[in-house]
């Protein structure tokens, strides 16, 4: 096995010292310099799988060095060492091209980890595709080709990454490509939707707790950071967190360390932060409603996600795939779409992006006739109660069946019109003593749609 090489750049004679020491222990063969300008002499005589270098030199800024390696040897990671506390030098050469950094007083244990993975990153290639489907970027648009070629160099990367784009665009897909094509794609990808959890258990979700800590806290429990060391933890609607809770998440990423509550001391953590929001992030920080110290720190490089309607070149490749996902599960034989429905879906504005695309082929799929969607089963005018389905009835009728609640004692209009499609099936089965084929003939749906519906609804 060829022994790597690390290349070493601190005009301190005691650092170079010891961080030779401590690569020499992991069997990492070291060679060191005092100035950029012999940092580029060596890089000229031999290439380096590896190179960590402090920021201010005799000669220059360490940005520099960066930014060389970055266009001369863009497979050789380079990691910045930064004073403690100064995390603008940090984000300033991630943003420069930096895979990570470390701050003085070095830890030695993070300082291995980032090493061990910078050796393990694979050499880059924007014209790698991913393999597995469900974790696929479909499409042939040229902004999509770009995402792509910026997804697969960021994933060599341990900067935060903020990303953003409109609902059902794929923002959590984009985030689990960084992590897949990138050196953690083996480690924890956890994913946690910022707005789901209560405001009271936020702290002990994100950091854990110890035993006896508060009420209730009868045994240790580790939080989102720790359950993700090592790979990435993903922050969804990160503009829903709450002001406190965004103080305590900024030192927790400038600190690369977490306190768990009750302990007393804290837990280095290795975590890549990747987060999203469909808010216009800035206008949050505008007005007040998200911390600007925070947002410069997770948005250190942002990826946009396209909406469906600015590819829709790429909606037929997209729809046959997830037709095929929503056939899954059905013994039905294959269905296909009709031209004339393809192009009526390439003409749709899609206000919901692709999850809105599913949504549709999903009911296509079960209304459609001998496996053919034509333009009428995609039911594309503007949505139509499903209550209409059913034989006629007059809107107080319609209330009654719902449990006589009315629209503003539910808590969405698509939970009340999912219990008034509960019923009135459940009735038309009860009339029909359960046979599901009399039942769709009275409801005036195909049995298939029935099927669909007594699957999505829990009723089979």
């Amino acid at each position: 096995m060829v022994q790597k090489r690390a290349l070493i750049v601190d005009d301190e004679p005691d650092i170079r010292e010891l961080l030779e020491i401590t690569l020499g222990r992991m069997d990492i063969q070291t060679r060191s310099a005092a100035s950029i300008k012999t940092a580029r002499a060596l890089l000229a005589e031999q290439p380096f799988d590896f190179c960590l270098t402090d920021m201010k030199l005799p000669d220059g800024n360490g940005i520099e060095l960066v930014e060389h390696i970055q266009s001369s040897f863009p497979n050789t990671p380079i990691a910045m060492i930064t004073a403690h506390g100064n995390m603008e030098s940090a984000v300033e050469a991630l943003k420069a091209g930096a895979f990570d950094f470390v701050s003085k007083p070095v830890n030695l244990g993070l300082l291995r980890q980032l090493v061990d993975t910078a050796l393990n990153l694979e050499p880059l290639d924007t014209t790698t595709t991913e393999q597995a489907d469900e974790h696929k970027l479909f499409g042939q648009s040229d902004i999509i080709a770009g995402l792509r070629k910026q997804i697969t160099k960021l994933a060599r990367s341990q900067a935060p990454v903020y990303i953003s784009g409109e609902s059902g665009s794929g923002k959590e897909l984009v985030a689990r490509l960084l992590h897949r094509l990138g050196p953690h794609g083996h480690a924890p990808f956890i994913p946690v939707n910022c707005g789901a959890i209560p405001t009271e258990l936020m702290e002990s979700e994100f950091f854990g707790h110890v035993k006896g800590s508060f009420t209730g806290a009868t045994t240790d429990k580790q939080g989102l950071f720790q359950a993700a060391s090592g790979g990435t933890l993903f922050l969804d609607e990160v503009a829903d967190l709450p002001l406190a809770m965004q103080v305590k998440l900024l030192r927790g990423i400038q600190e690369k360390a977490i306190r768990p509550i009750g302990a007393q001391t804290e837990i280095a953590v290795d975590v890549r932060i990747v987060s999203a929001t469909h808010k216009d992030l800035a206008a949050e920080v505008a007005a007040n409603r998200f911390r600007q110290d925070l947002y410069y720190r997770i948005n250190v490089i942002q990826l946009k996600v396209p909406s469906l309607r600015e590819r829709q070149h790429d909606i037929p490749e997209l729809a046959v795939y997830l037709l095929k996902r929503v056939e899954k599960g059905y013994n039905q034989p294959a269905t296909q779409i009709s031209p004339e429905a393809m192009a009526a879906l390439q003409r749709h504005h899609f206000p919901g992006n692709v999850r809105e695309l599913e949504n549709i082929l999903e009911r296509a799929f079960a209304l459609c006739e001998e496996g053919i969607i034509y333009p009428h089963d995609l039911s594309l005018t503007p949505a139509v109660g499903v209550a209409e389905k059913a034989p006629p009835t007059t809107a107080q009728d319609t209330t009654a069946v719902a449990g006589d609640q009315s629209p503003d004692e539910v808590d969405s209009l698509e939970s009340y019109l999912e219990d008034i499609e509960k019923n009135v099936i459940v009735e038309a089965l009860e009339a029909t003593r359960w046979n599901k084929t009399a039942a769709a003939k009275k409801l005036g749906i195909t049995f298939r749609a029935l099927r669909y519906r007594l699957k999505k609804l829990d009723l089979e």
